[in-house]
């Protein structure tokens, strides 16, 4: 029998029950369900995934739904990646209520039905992080380099098209996850967030390149319009190189890991930076704005570990210009 070398928790195929059948067709023995399938005693790298998890229940889910708040709240003046950021707020909130179930799961229920469940948040997890992100980066790809051709495609029925293609490749992609049995569809991931993450590493570096370059005028100073853009850009890719480069860097060599290593350590590695970002791109967003609806500034620096030393330095003049 092909050995399963997926990771328990973000694998393809559900555990099942193994039996051993005897000459007389009679089933002797039949291995209990496991949600950790095979690393019971090796979960120091399942254990560093759940930590993280946990910060995504305590501070992932919180953010998410603040940044819904936000966005609902400034729809009448919206940004044209509202949708994006709000659908990959929506997801990674949901992915966070997820969590808590899980871990009754592992220790307490230790249900298939629960699992399927769970493994479908995986799925989502999986598959609308990257495309959402990627979504971002083109949209600031075409504001950016291509100003004319973006003013003719601003109409938000394109981004909610978009959006709406997304979704369906997310639901497809979590449905087939979930039922399991399909030949190598771990690869169908790794090949997911490679493409992503090149996308996304080019459009970003090729926006900061061309924010960066000076104007015709022959000066240094960049306009603040574009310093802002420089920023949004440059936070976005942070993000990318910290929650996809470690699964991106260590999935493509599986054939070079031995079955167990590659599902019980390297795997879950690869999640835990991947599963974060829940918390992480929220964070994020919430850095960038100057101010925080619903929350005091005092609230917003702890949460989002903000660093506005610079900020105090400059005039309220400054600071709105940014």
């Amino acid at each position: 029998m092909e050995r399963n070398v997926s990771f328990p928790f973000n694998s393809t195929s559900l555990p099942t029950h193994f039996a051993l059948v005897t000459a007389d067709g009679i089933n002797a023995t039949v291995k209990p369900f496991s949600v950790f399938d095979g690393c019971d005693h090796q979960v120091e790298a399942i254990l560093f995934d759940l930590t993280l998890q946990c910060i995504n229940i305590v501070v992932g889910i919180p953010a998410n739904l603040l940044v819904i708040a936000i966005l609902i709240r400034n729809h009448k003046e919206p940004s044209t990646s509202d949708i994006y950021l709000g659908c990959l707020a929506f997801m990674d909130a949901y992915f966070g209520v997820m969590s808590p179930i899980n871990l009754l799961n592992l220790y307490l229920w230790n249900s298939k039905g629960v699992w399927s469940a769970v493994k479908f948040s995986y799925g989502v997890k999986d598959t609308s992080g990257p495309l959402f992100l990627s979504c971002i980066c083109l949209d600031r790809f075409v504001a950016v380099l291509f100003p004319i051709a973006f003013g003719q495609h601003k109409h938000v029925k394109y981004r909610i098209s978009l959006s709406v293609v997304v979704l369906c490749l997310t639901f497809a992609y979590s449905g087939a996850k979930t039922v399991g049995g399909l030949p190598n569809f771990e690869k169908v991931f790794t090949g997911e967030v490679l493409a992503t993450f090149i996308w996304m590493v080019v459009c970003n570096v090729s926006i900061l390149w061309t924010l960066k370059r000076p104007r015709s005028s022959g000066k240094d100073e960049m306009h603040p319009m574009k310093k802002k853009a420089f920023k949004i850009v440059y936070s976005i890719l942070c993000i990318i190189v910290f929650n996809y480069l470690p699964p991106v860097a260590l999935f493509p060599f599986e054939d070079h890991y031995s079955p167990d290593v590659f599902r019980c350590y390297v795997q879950p590695t690869g999640f835990a930076f991947l599963n974060i970002s829940s918390t992480t791109q929220p964070l994020v967003y919430l850095a960038r704005l100057e101010k925080v609806p619903f929350l005091s500034d005092t609230c917003v620096k702890t949460c989002c570990i903000r660093v506005s030393a610079e900020n105090k330095k400059k005039s309220p003049a400054q600071n709105s210009s940014v």
